[in-house]
């Protein structure tokens, strides 16, 4: 099992783009040269700006709860691991519901993949394979109370997805964690879409 006193945490500020995390993710055992980590532009035409995105791992996972197959677990440290082979019909409801846009179905093998926080590693004491490559420490796994004296930023947990609380294993680096940040995709259309007489 994942030792509950560590966790990982995401520091978007500190991405460089390197893209050192996505090459070490497809060395992973378990993930068969793919890499389960997205380095998304977070504006390309105004900023070189990159994060890694990487599971969450959610405490009630809605990925799991549209699986038809109950092919998606949550062991009881709080990882949840990518579906079962027996069981993934590959019908992609995973992919359509995350609101971190994270499982993959991946074709020719009709299994969804993603990030189980290199449970091979993780369960006996060693970190992900991500974190022991990032140059700038973006992708950090370490003991929870150290990482107080690592930061400014403060670990946030409590996401708002539209009206639904999703609260996460993992932690993203934010300056103020007391406000739930709101990942709503249909405000980010509205936002920027152009104002009547095309100004």
């Amino acid at each position: 099992m994942v030792p509950q006193d560590y966790g990982f945490f995401i520091d978007p500020q500190r991405c460089i783009g390197c893209r050192s995390c996505v090459g070490a993710c497809a060395e992973c055992g378990t993930h068969r040269g793919r890499s389960m980590i997205h380095l998304d532009e977070m504006d390309r035409f105004d900023s070189p700006q990159t994060v890694p995105t990487v599971c969450m791992h959610c405490e009630d996972p809605i990925c799991a709860q549209v699986c038809p197959s109950d092919a998606i677990k949550r062991s009881e440290d709080g990882v949840v691991h990518a579906a079962q082979k027996p069981r993934c019909i590959g019908c992609q409801n995973c992919e359509l519901s995350c609101p971190f846009g994270v499982p993959i179905v991946f074709s020719g093998l009709e299994q969804m993949l993603k990030c189980d926080l290199c449970y091979d590693r993780t369960s006996v004491g060693h970190k992900p394979m991500c974190a022991t490559v990032c140059p700038s420490q973006a992708l950090l796994f370490v003991r929870k109370d150290e990482v107080a004296n690592l930061r400014h930023n403060k670990p946030l947990r409590d996401f708002l997805i539209g009206s639904v609380r999703v609260k996460t294993k993992n932690a993203i680096m934010v300056p103020d964690p007391d406000t739930p940040l709101h990942l709503d995709a249909a405000l980010l259309i509205h936002d920027s879409q152009p104002m009547a007489g095309g100004l």
